[in-house]
Parts: structure tokens; C-alpha cells; sequence
């Protein structure tokens, strides 16, 4: 069943490419930004890819990138010993949640 609906998407995408339908797209002949693809399910790439593109990225990214700032300011010597614990703190109830929303968007599969 999934086969049918590939291969009729991907008739479509290559009669789009023949057509120019996706010369005018912003981006074109820029390279991808990978920068966060990483650290999303390998399963689940090219949906962000195709979201990322149109603008729409899910709530997973945003606290992907919350994660890397979090992460970052953690790596700093001047930090004091409360702002630090405060720090830890909020990067784990951000990875919390972002575990939550993956296990959530997992669940929403519909081919499998």
C-alpha cells in the first residue's frame, strides 16, 4: 500500500522538477543547513526537512535549540553556583519535554 502512494508522490515530484515548478523556491542552489537534523530519529528527517523548508518546524526544534543554548551557557567558568543548579534544572525539564514530544510524534505514525 505504501509503495503505491511513494511511487505515485515521487511521479509527481519528478514531473514538478521537469516542469521548473520548484525553480522559484527560496533557498534554491543554497546548501541544506543540517545543523540540528543530528539529533532527530533518522525516521523522522526528512519530514523536519520538508517542515524546516515551509517555514513550520515543530515544537521539537525549538527546544533542540533551547537544549544547545542551555548547554552552551553551562560550559561557562563565570557562572555561580545558584545560576548554574537553576541551569541544570531547566535543561532537564527541557530534555524532559523533549523526549515527551518525540515519544508523541512517534506515536502519531501512520505508515508503518
Amino acid at each position: 500500500m505504501y509503495d503505491i502512494f511513494a511511487k505515485i508522490a515521487l511521479g509527481k515530484i519528478e514531473e514538478a522538477i521537469k516542469n521548473g515548478e520548484f525553480d522559484n523556491l527560496p533557498g534554491k542552489g543554497k546548501p541544506v543547513n543540517l545543523d540540528y537534523l543530528d539529533l532527530i530519529p533518522p525516521e523522522m528527517r526528512p519530514a523536519y526537512t520538508v517542515l524546516r523548508n515551509s517555514g513550520c518546524l515543530p515544537e521539537e526544534v525549538d527546544l533542540l535549540k533551547e537544549i544547545a543554548s542551555l548547554k552552551q551557557e553551562l560550559k561557562s567558568d563565570s557562572l555561580g553556583e545558584e545560576k548554574k543548579k537553576a541551569l541544570i534544572k531547566k535543561l532537564r525539564e527541557l530534555e524532559l519535554k523533549y523526549n515527551l514530544a518525540i515519544e508523541r510524534t512517534k506515536g502519531t505514525k501512520r505508515f508503518r
